[in-house]
């Protein structure tokens, strides 16, 4: 019998959970739990972490989960390595729902990092006002240095940040409304995560609008894993897997 985990988190999660409701897929939606109002969805939730590999391992054996979808955020990389060696160990069938990086645009001017901590290096520390596009749970390496911080969170949370300005919203954003953003605020720099997608793609396109430079961080190195785009290819996936393809 085919039962489904499908880990989320994403605007993707959200279009994965409503196809399988919609073929009639048994099927189980995961938050994370950093968020407290989550956006419902059409399955199954729970909400809270697995308690690491071992957790998620005794979670998949004791529901009978036979496929994982894991369409976390590209930055959740504990998540998705815990993902990766739990469906290893219990010969559960993985398939990643990753939304494609962004690339560099003509008139685009990014420095590209490894991580946080280089991103906060390659920052000039002039005291000048720096759009932190990162969310709240890597804002450590930005503690302490000159500049006055630009936040954007899904909602009002504590950050260890001095002179910082937080604004709760959520995405998706426009170009035009981004563009106003940056110029009330007087942003001279960009730190982003190259999460791609469309709903957080328009600080980008206000970047390059306004000619500011833009830190991007890129995705974290993960083991290999089957990857696809589309909801599309994922449900394609999950036939073939019922034809033992």
């Amino acid at each position: 019998m085919r039962r489904i985990l499908l880990l989320g988190g994403t605007t993707e999660a959200g279009a994965m959970a409503r196809a399988l409701s919609e073929a009639g897929t048994e099927a189980v939606f995961s938050y994370a739990g950093r968020t407290e109002n989550p956006v419902p969805q059409p399955l199954p939730t729970r909400i809270g972490g697995f308690g690491g590999i071992e957790g998620l391992l005794l979670f998949l054996r004791e529901n009978g989960i036979s496929h994982v979808i894991d369409a976390t955020h590209p930055f959740a990389e504990g998540m998705s390595r815990n993902a990766i060696a739990a469906c290893g160990r219990a010969g559960v069938a993985l398939i990643a729902l990753e939304r494609p990086a962004w690339t560099p645009q003509p008139g685009d001017r990014w420095t590209r990092v490894a991580d946080y901590a280089a991103a906060a290096r390659a920052l000039p520390g002039d005291g000048s006002t720096v759009f932190l596009a990162i969310g709240r749970q890597n804002l450590a390496p930005f503690v302490g240095l000159n500049h006055r911080w630009l936040l954007r969170f899904a909602e009002v949370a504590a950050h260890p940040l001095r002179d910082a300005t937080l604004i709760a919203s959520r995405g998706p954003y426009t170009v035009a409304g981004d563009v106003a953003l940056m110029q009330r605020h007087a942003v001279a720099h960009v730190v982003a995560k190259n999460a791609g997608g469309r709903a957080a793609e328009a600080k980008l396109a206000a970047a390059r609008q306004l000619g500011l430079p833009v830190v991007m961080i890129d995705r974290p190195a993960l083991p290999r894993r089957r990857s696809v785009a589309t909801v599309a290819e994922v449900m394609a996936w999950l036939h073939g897997a019922d034809r033992g393809v």
